[in-house]
């Protein structure tokens, strides 16, 4: 489980194709690595993923096809930026919202401007997701725990203070680009819920 409180930008340092997926070398700047393990799992723009090397300032894992077929990892080369958070530990603060690493879709950047000192930004999400998606509720954007100011259809608002703004990948996003999105698991469990009864 993560909570969408990124701990720091790293960097793809290496893409090397493994039996028909690939595996994927990623460093770290800020993100202690000392007491990262093998098997331990790190959100990786938002997309869980199992630690199967680490060493100084980098850590490397195996992506499935799947996995570069529904998220953003696959259109990443070399040098891309990635947000980093390591999995919940008993004891963490919650400072944004559960969330278990699995992407459910590609959304899409379609506006910024400045707002005084912060900045509106507006996605689009496919059309399966747009219902899981309320005003005032919890999103994951590439990992990001936000809170949706207002939704219309399939597309929808955020604010990003200036320390997010600095301190994850949405520094540098230009309309068009894809993000992972995961939505609030309590959306998919009530309407999971709510039609339990329809297959009783």
């Amino acid at each position: 489980m993560f909570t969408g409180i990124v701990q720091d930008v790293g960097r793809i340092t290496a893409r090397e194709p493994r039996g028909g997926d690939m595996r994927l070398r990623i460093g770290a700047v800020r993100l202690p690595l000392e007491g990262v393990r093998i098997g331990d799992s790190i959100a990786v723009s938002g997309v869980c993923l199992t630690v199967v090397e680490v060493g100084a300032g980098a850590f490397s894992a195996d992506v499935s096809n799947e996995t570069l077929s529904l998220t953003t990892l696959g259109a990443l080369g070399e040098g891309s930026p990635v947000n980093l958070e390591p999995a919940l530990r008993v004891g963490d603060p919650l400072g944004g919202h559960l969330m278990s690493g699995h992407v459910d879709g590609i959304g899409r950047l379609l506006a910024l401007e400045e707002d005084a000192r912060s900045w509106r930004m507006r996605f689009e999400v496919p059309a399966a997701l747009a219902r899981y998606v309320a005003r005032k509720g919890s999103i994951a954007i590439d990992g990001i725990s936000l809170t949706v100011n207002e939704v219309e259809g399939r597309e929808f608002g955020v604010n990003i203070i200036p320390h997010t703004f600095e301190a994850t990948t949405l520094g540098s996003a230009v309309p068009g680009r894809a993000v992972n999105i995961e939505v609030d698991q309590i959306a998919r469990y009530v309407e999971r819920l709510a039609g339990a009864g329809e297959t009783a």
